[in-house]
């Protein structure tokens, strides 16, 4: 695939503050890009120079394969901030329009795109409401189509579900996947981890203005993993004491355990098998994203040594 971002040594300072410390990280063509940290973080600021808004202090912005342009090259990115980005007193029809031919289209192509797009989003309907007429998730979904519509090559989302009920985020969610199958690359960043999971290839964990973690979402997981497994049985004792594993937690039907280094798998299954307990179920439970994510941002000692899991 064809590196369509590229961050080099950016760092932006305000005042004492390091807001974004020498942070580098590369980002490929179709990809659904997790830019993920606490509040106060530096992502604001990265996504502030990515987008021209920002000129870093040093460091460089690879676009495309050559440097970034904020002139020319801001009308192939769409930005949905997490903020409101609406001007309020404008009717909803016109107001997607003038966004629209703000990033190049010709009226009559914007109207080609607007209604298209407000079909889909069944929104035909609010064309002549105000914006200030508009629930959140209303708004949400307007700001997600202006944001969008002129087919973007990048596209960054800053909490794009805030707001929306389960029907519509799901509507969205399938439109982010869509795009990036057509060859979008998206940039998402949120506070819910459990939507990193689902929606992400890669990500960038940044803290205190550093980059502290970098890399597919699948091999981080892996790295962060502790031998814990989820073993289900239709009858278990009480209590188990075995040189083998340590009980993290147990049920009537199953355990969560943790193996010691030197075991195996077949090790704990021939356990079973031994005391003549039926096992059912025996799988691997890996490490969410929201506890790798506490345990880097705390900065727990075995967290320390990992900075990019490629």
């Amino acid at each position: 695939m064809n590196t369509i971002l590229e961050l080099h040594n950016l760092k932006k300072y305000f005042a004492t503050q390091k807001a974004v410390d020498d942070i580098s990280f590369d980002i490929q063509q179709g990809d659904i890009f997790g830019l993920l940290g606490p509040n106060g973080a530096g992502k604001t600021t990265l996504i502030r120079m990515i987008t021209g808004i920002f000129y870093p202090d040093s460091g460089s912005i690879t676009f495309e394969g050559k440097k970034f342009d904020p002139v020319s090259d801001a009308r192939h990115i769409g930005y949905m901030p997490e903020e409101r980005g609406l001007y309020r007193k404008m009717k909803i029809g016109e107001h997607a329009l003038y966004l629209a031919q703000l990033k190049g289209m010709g009226r009559h192509e914007a109207m080609q795109k607007v209604k298209l797009w407000f079909e889909k989003f069944e929104m035909q309907s609010w064309w002549n409401k105000r914006v200030e007429d508009l629930s959140k998730g209303m708004s949400q979904k307007l700001q997600f189509v202006t944001t969008v519509l002129h087919e973007p090559r990048l596209i960054i989302l800053d909490e794009p579900f805030s707001g929306l009920d389960p029907v519509n985020a799901n509507l969205i969610k399938d439109e982010i996947f869509r795009l990036a199958k057509n060859g979008s690359t998206i940039i998402f960043s949120t506070h819910r981890m459990e939507q990193v999971e689902e929606i992400c290839d890669h990500i960038a964990l940044v803290n205190k203005g550093k980059k502290i973690l970098d890399g597919t979402v699948k091999n981080i997981k892996h790295t962060f993993k502790e031998n814990h497994y989820q073993i289900g049985a239709a009858v278990l004792p009480e209590h188990l004491m075995t040189p083998i594993f340590k009980v993290i937690k147990a049920q009537s039907d199953s355990l969560l355990v943790q193996l010691f280094e030197d075991t195996r798998t077949n090790d704990v299954l021939r356990y079973f098998i031994n005391k003549n307990i039926d096992v059912y179920s025996f799988k691997e439970v890996l490490p969410s994203l929201s506890d790798i994510f506490i345990k880097l941002v705390e900065g727990s000692p075995e967290a320390r040594q990992f900075q990019s899991i490629n």
